[in-house]
């Protein structure tokens, strides 16, 4: 009788773990495909080089295509900008070299492809596009140093501050560090 009553609880503990691995709908889960909508490696990069028709393109394109597609463009974008501005304001310093020594077609070749370089030599900084820090003041350094601030980051000053110097709240000293929110 004992064994009898094993035998029943072996059998009918079987059969619920066999009914239970079963499944009862033969067709597999719906393949889920996600579609990249951003691109920010660079902040403003899209914004200032890049006129409304063809944001989303840029946001949408690998980066290994949009050195190909988006150079020729902000290379433009850069000449005719810097030709308004001189044409508005004697005393603006044509764009010749930035601070890094970038002429005009090596800088929109660098930043064309939104992504963020990093040195693994030296301290990262926005000022040479190896990275940057939370407290970096991101469109101050890229209007200095990238693009109105000449060779010495110095030329124009009426164009190289977006005059927002700090963040709206302290960042944390810990992970993660962000600042706690509103």
């Amino acid at each position: 009788m004992n064994t009898t009553i094993k035998l029943l609880a072996i059998v009918l503990g079987s059969t619920l773990i066999a009914t239970s691995c079963k499944k009862s709908d033969p067709t597999p889960a719906a393949t889920v495909y996600y579609q990249q909508q951003d691109q920010f490696g660079r902040p403003a990069i899209n914004t200032v080089f890049n006129g409304s028709s063809d944001k989303d393109a840029f946001n949408t394109t690998a980066p290994s295509a949009m050195g190909a597609i988006f150079q020729p463009k902000f290379l433009a974008n850069v000449v005719a900008l810097d030709g308004f501005l001189k044409s508005k304001n004697a005393a603006y310093v044509n764009y010749s070299t930035n601070a890094l020594g970038w002429d005009p077609v090596t800088l929109t070749t660098a930043l064309s492809t939104d992504v963020l370089n990093v040195t693994t030599t030296g301290t990262p900084t926005l000022a040479t596009l190896t990275g940057r820090t939370l407290a970096d003041d991101a469109i101050d350094i890229e209007l200095k140093f990238v693009v109105f601030g000449g060779p010495t980051g110095a030329s124009n000053p009426q164009l190289t501050s977006d005059h927002v110097d700090a963040n709206d709240k302290p960042f944390l000293a810990s992970f993660p560090y962000l600042a706690a929110p509103f």
